[in-house]
């Protein structure tokens, strides 16, 4: 049977794995870390088919425990990295060491993060700052680069960098690593001050005055974020959203996108719409 792999459990991810589950043409795998947005929201009263108002955490509750009803499968971590094979399958990198082949992939992750407010970030993108280690570290051969993160995700872009750079400094800007620095890794836990270079980066500066010299900066803060999965193989993004088209597809054959992580009206009816309509073409290119 073919496996699907749905990456985040909000709304447009669950509405797609109960149409996916239902087809009986593929066996459905959730992966998530269980951050989803709406588990915020303390009352919901616009939402069809509730007499009274209800948390957005017992409407995932209750949609996960449909969708395991029906015979899909969650796990429970954070993708760090996507990649297509030669079989053009895809493999989905794990932060509990695992590696997970699919033949289709439904990203639902939500709205991406915003990056941190450090003076210089925006201005150097595509001159140095890169989201990408997978995509972008054959640039960044034989020389000195940074990875601004704290958590496994930075660790995972920092190992990736570590393959081909001098040498890989974590910067955690304030914040204690989730990991132990190994290898030629090493962690610098100072605040960032500003991201600085001329035509490119040379430098990053932190609040005490001190700077590391380094030609590349690598996001990755928190967890890998919907456009950040979408950057790993070649999807096309704009701004924090990933492009699809009606059928909730991007160029990238087998690769759908559904909820806010596409943008338009944020709500959760549209998510539920998108997860659906992506759900049905998912089943159509599965044949």
């Amino acid at each position: 049977m073919k496996q699907t792999l749905i990456i985040g459990a909000g709304p447009a991810g669950l509405s797609a794995a109960f149409y996916l589950a239902r087809s009986g043409k593929t066996q459905v795998t959730v992966i998530s870390n269980d951050q989803s947005a709406l588990q915020r929201a303390d009352k919901i009263e616009n939402y069809f088919g509730f007499a009274e108002p209800v948390s957005g955490r017992q409407l995932l509750e209750d949609s996960r425990k449909n969708a395991e009803r029906l015979g899909v499968a969650f796990i429970d971590t954070e993708i760090t990295d996507l990649q297509i094979n030669m079989e053009m399958k895809f493999e989905a990198y794990s932060s509990d060491g695992e590696k997970r082949i699919y033949d289709c992939v439904l990203i639902a992750t939500g709205a991406s993060r915003k990056t941190p407010p450090i003076s210089g970030l925006k201005d150097f993108e595509g001159r140095g700052v890169s989201y990408c280690a997978v995509c972008d570290a054959f640039f960044y051969r034989g020389k000195d680069t940074a990875v601004i993160g704290s958590g496994s995700y930075a660790l995972h872009e920092a190992m990736t960098l570590a393959n081909t750079s001098s040498s890989v400094t974590v910067l955690t800007n304030g914040h204690e690593p989730s990991f132990e620095a190994t290898g030629k890794i090493r962690v610098d836990k100072r605040k960032i001050s500003a991201i600085s270079g001329n035509d490119r980066v040379d430098s990053v500066v932190f609040e005490d005055g001190e700077k590391i010299d380094v030609s590349g900066v690598f996001i990755a803060i928190g967890t890998a974020g919907s456009t950040d999965l979408a950057r790993k193989v070649g999807a096309p993004i704009s701004g924090s959203n990933i492009i699809v088209d009606e059928k909730m597809s991007t160029v990238v054959p087998g690769l759908y996108a559904a909820g806010d992580c596409t943008g338009g009206l944020l709500q959760i009816s549209k998510a539920v719409s998108d997860g659906a309509a992506a759900a049905v073409n998912m089943i159509k290119f599965l044949g």
